[in-house]
């Protein structure tokens, strides 16, 4: 159900949109902890580093294709907030075009670089075999993942993050059952694991086209919309080239780390995979916030409220640090027993190796919970730079970490290239976002209307929808955003005007 994030309380709007965006992420970890848990249990530790070893590589290029539709949605959360519903779905089929030219070339392209990739990173060759089917399996489904990763985006852009966790639940016990099948009954082992994901995949983006179609209008394009300028797919490239090229940046300084642990060891590569696993599990709550931050700043941006823009980011950093204490905690209490469920209760030396990790990772999450927060908000308001930035810095320091450390203090000092990264990015986005905040205090607000009869939006106390609860038969100011004041917002900053509710 498409939902406008321009109204009710910043804190409780973006808690809301979140809840259902941390659902799903903590769905999608606990299929690769069934990945990871089958392909351990039933193939070995070897089979579990073989598939360990492709994570960084495929972070490369599929992290990319993640960030850039991620990218894509922006713009149509903005025109979404301005209420221009042509713009919206413009936006959408620019971004789908786009989508499908990176489909294809990542499909044609990447799996014949998959093994000189790996050889490259230094594989172990007891696991080459195993992590180069993985990889070309995983690359030739990258159109599935591509189009389920934008068509969730663009839903979650109209303010409804709760279809896309529909669907990604789906995804994720069909992905298990077929991993399953494909492993214990049909022994097709590691490469078994990553058709199960692709096929998955594909079943849900059949299962949203046709959502899409039937039940949300603003999203259902027609044949005009087709017709996108050469503006439009500037301005995609613009804010979803830098957010593709972050996660790749970012992915590289993983290659790094990836590099340093081939050489301590095939334990090493099942350590660092297990205990990812856990560690991925706790990230992807924390970047919840920061995917609902973003598409909150964008659509208050293109309804004219600064206002609540500087409110709601503030109300997040807070949320994003109590989470973040909150889960670093439990990381390092429960992390020996959760990092069993992977390898078994023989492999002392690897549960010893991966829980060091945990607790590394853990004591850190609060830089990472205000690195995602204000990452988001800037991304939302459009700057693409700074975000940039940031993953050259958290490149750098992940791979000097890893390389140094490593090379000095083993395992332990490669674990330690996370924090390093998080602690680095995050004393350039907090100031960052700072300037912005105080820029936001000097733009004007929308120009408000007094309506004699107004139905307020009420969000239900069950399971947080917008519904037209009540009837106001009382003048009641809503913001009313115009084209005069959306430029106004983008190239004319003025003082602050004052506005008594």
């Amino acid at each position: 159900m498409a939902t406008s994030l321009t109204t009710g309380r910043p804190w409780r709007v973006i808690l809301l949109f979140t809840v259902p965006l941390m659902i799903g992420n903590v769905v999608q970890q606990l299929y690769h902890f069934a990945d990871t848990v089958v392909v351990g249990r039933l193939l070995g530790v070897e089979a579990l580093a073989a598939v360990g070893a492709t994570g960084s590589l495929l972070f490369l290029l599929l992290g990319f294709a993640w960030g850039l539709t991620s990218g894509f949605a922006i713009p149509t959360a903005t025109a979404y907030g301005a209420r221009d519903a042509d713009a919206v779905r413009r936006s959408v089929a620019t971004g789908a075009i786009l989508s499908g030219v990176t489909s294809v070339l990542l499909t044609i392209g990447a799996p014949f670089l998959s093994r000189p990739a790996l050889i490259a990173l230094q594989t172990p060759p007891e696991l080459l075999d195993d992590a180069t089917t993985f990889t070309v399996i995983s690359f030739l489904g990258a159109g599935a993942l591509m189009f389920f990763n934008f068509l969730s985006a663009v839903i979650r852009a109209i303010g409804d993050s709760r279809t896309p966790l529909v669907f990604l639940i789906i995804a994720c016990v069909l992905n298990v059952v077929l991993v399953i099948a494909a492993i214990a009954w049909l022994g097709l082992g590691v490469g078994g694991a990553a058709l199960a994901t692709v096929v998955s995949q594909a079943v849900s983006v059949l299962l949203c086209l046709a959502y899409v179609r039937r039940r949300i209008p603003a999203l259902r394009l027609r044949r005009d919309d087709w017709r996108v300028t050469r503006a439009d797919v500037l301005e995609h490239l613009r804010l979803g080239l830098p957010m593709g090229f972050q996660a790749s940046i970012i992915a590289i300084g993983a290659l790094t780390v990836q590099v340093a642990l081939n050489t301590l060891g095939s334990d090493a590569v099942a350590a660092y995979t297990a205990a990812s696993r856990v560690d991925g599990l706790a990230v992807a709550l924390l970047q919840s916030m920061s995917l609902a931050v973003s598409m909150y700043v964008a659509q208050n941006y293109g309804a004219g409220r600064p206002d609540r823009i500087r409110r709601g980011v503030v109300q997040a950093i807070w949320m994003a640090i109590i989470g973040a204490v909150a889960l670093g905690l439990l990381l390092v209490t429960l992390g020996g027993p959760l990092v069993r469920l992977f390898v078994g209760d023989s492999a002392d030396v690897v549960v010893h190796m991966a829980v060091s990790m945990l607790i590394i990772n853990g004591v850190s999450y609060t830089f990472l919970g205000v690195l995602f927060v204000t990452r988001g908000a800037l991304q939302g308001l459009g700057d693409a730079i700074i975000p940039t930035v940031t993953g050259v810095v958290e490149l750098f320091a992940r791979a000097g970490a890893a390389i140094i450390l490593g090379a000095t203090m083993g395992f332990v000092g490669v674990a330690w290239s996370n924090p390093f990264a998080w602690i680095g990015a995050a004393l350039i986005l907090v100031p960052a976002y700072i300037r912005a905040h105080k820029r936001l205090a000097t733009m004007p607000m929308a120009p408000m209307t007094i309506t004699p009869t107004t139905p307020i939006a009420v969000i239900g106390p069950v399971d947080g929808s917008m519904n037209v609860e009540a009837v106001v038969t009382q003048p009641v100011r809503l913001p009313q955003p115009s084209s005069r004041m959306q430029r106004a917002l983008r190239r004319r900053p003025t003082r602050r005007r004052v506005r008594k509710d």
